[in-house]
């Protein structure tokens, strides 16, 4: 399979940066165009440099690949399990704080112990230890994820054999 992309543009819009990328498949062709702030942009600037990525598509494409690898790994949890969910997240984000404690008291049937750090002045980790079933397990996470300010949440699982 033949697989190319290219930087079309580079806009400025005060500190995001806004790139049309064109993503050659075989002989499909797609574009998309992506909005990320600068600080972001950096950071994926430095890993596809150091992993030796030939353009900042091929970065992407392989991005987009992990995420869906790790979706669909996620996606499977079935039956009884525990597990634990990271999440790194901006404290500072307007009403944030308020989001997460009343998701978290939607799920204390499931949650059973929390741990929270204070990584730097705005950003947070918690580690939250998680037992039942898998979907509801693979529900808080996507709950979690999907609030504006969460940089993070990773759930991992396992089994519980009776």
């Amino acid at each position: 399979m033949q697989t190319s992309g290219k930087v079309k543009k580079r806009v400025r819009q005060d500190l995001l940066y806004r790139y049309e990328v064109t993503m050659t498949v075989d002989s499909e062709l797609s574009r998309i165009g992506i909005s990320l702030p600068k600080h972001l942009l950096d950071k994926f600037d430095e890993i596809i440099n150091y992993r030796g990525y030939s353009s900042r598509s091929e970065g992407i494409r392989d991005a987009i690949r992990s995420y869906i690898t790790y979706y669909k790994w996620m996606s499977d949890v079935r039956g009884e399990r525990q597990g634990v969910i990271t999440m790194i997240y901006d404290h500072e984000q307007r009403g944030l704080l308020t989001s997460l404690t009343d998701i978290q008291h939607d799920f204390m049937g499931i949650i059973q112990a929390m741990l929270h750090s204070h990584v730097t002045h705005d950003r947070c980790l918690e580690v939250i230890l998680v037992r039942g079933d898998g979907a509801d397990l693979k529900t808080l996470a996507e709950r979690l994820m999907s609030q504006k300010g969460v940089e993070s949440v990773k759930l991992t699982t396992i089994p519980i054999n009776d």
